[in-house]
């Protein structure tokens, strides 16, 4: 899943009927992901799951550009930029996730993504010259920071490693936002960024796969396995891409970053359905936290509260 880049402050366009149906579908494919994730691990290991996502996803989005006439990735510098995303934005979270979902539910994985944000503005504070934190990010960020250490609070011992890995990935997701950044003066178009940055990272995956899964000597997974890699690559990869790219581009950055938010409730709609699973209080509180640090960030809803007032 791509990051939600930070964004100065601004009011925004308002958001048409289509594109509030493009936000919650690809809330719905992004929380998905998580639900995808815990269906295939019941019949595959993490990197057969995470390698099967980026491979087949690598070959719906080159399809895609054949279909629409879009450029492939050309040239060396654009490609070695496009092996860092492939292994910041794809490799290194899509691997980190999987293995957590073996000990936390895919709800819960979802809210500590939903840090990716927070981890974005620090990070930006320290590296760039045109994203520093302002007194209402800087709150942003403790309410979010609290959420996470309230959400941990009496965990076991494994489970806390897991949150950590998923707390890991988000700084990930974060970092290839910023690095991302190199693209604007390459001039490469974003479905060809999509395209090359899951190419990147199936290539360096595949001998870590072989050597560490053994696919040869593997079981024949459940169907049930193999339909969620698909599902995983094809509507919480692929898809998913597109709709962002086109949301982004109707949308505005500020607006999709609504997308944030709506990620850890479709991922708990969908495990509470489908899977029977739960989130306790804490949870709740904590995703309670790291919301309201999501929205003091964006500044939409200080802004709302003040035009009413007048």
């Amino acid at each position: 899943m791509l990051p939600v880049k930070v964004a100065k402050p601004n009011a925004g366009a308002a958001m048409s009927n289509k594109d509030w149906i493009k936000l919650i579908g690809l809330s719905l494919l992004w929380g998905g992901s998580f639900f995808f994730v815990e269906l295939a691990l019941r019949g595959l290991p993490p990197l057969s799951v995470v390698w099967g996502r980026v491979a087949l996803a690598a070959v719906f989005l080159a399809a895609t550009l054949l279909l629409t006439g879009g450029a492939f990735p050309k040239g060396r510098v654009v490609w070695l930029a496009l092996i860092g995303m492939g292994f910041l934005n794809n490799a290194v979270p899509f691997i980190l996730f999987a293995l957590a979902q073996g000990q936390i539910s895919g709800a819960m994985a979802a809210i500590l993504n939903a840090t990716t944000p927070l981890f974005s503005l620090a990070l930006a504070h320290l590296v760039t010259v045109d994203e520093k934190i302002t007194w209402a990010k800087a709150v942003g960020l403790a309410l979010g920071f609290t959420g996470v250490v309230v959400m941990m609070g009496g965990m076991a011992i494994v489970d806390v490693w897991a949150s950590i890995a998923c707390l890991a990935a988000a700084f990930s997701y974060a970092t290839a936002a910023i690095f991302s950044r190199r693209f604007r003066a390459l001039g490469v178009a974003p479905l060809t960024i999509a395209c090359g940055q899951v190419t990147c990272s199936t290539l360096m995956l595949l001998p870590v796969w072989l050597w560490v899964d053994r696919p040869w000597a593997m079981d024949m997974p459940a169907a049930g396995s193999v339909l969620a890699v698909i599902g995983l690559a094809a509507l919480s990869t692929a898809l998913a891409y597109l709709i962002y790219f086109r949301l982004l581009a109707s949308a505005g950055a500020i607006n999709l970053s609504l997308v944030t938010f709506l990620i850890p409730v479709s991922a708990a709609l969908l495990g509470a359905v489908f899977l029977g699973t739960r989130l306790h209080l804490q949870h709740l509180a904590g995703f309670a936290l790291i919301a309201a640090g999501l929205a003091a960030i964006d500044g939409r809803l200080m802004r709302l509260i003040r035009r009413k007032a007048r």
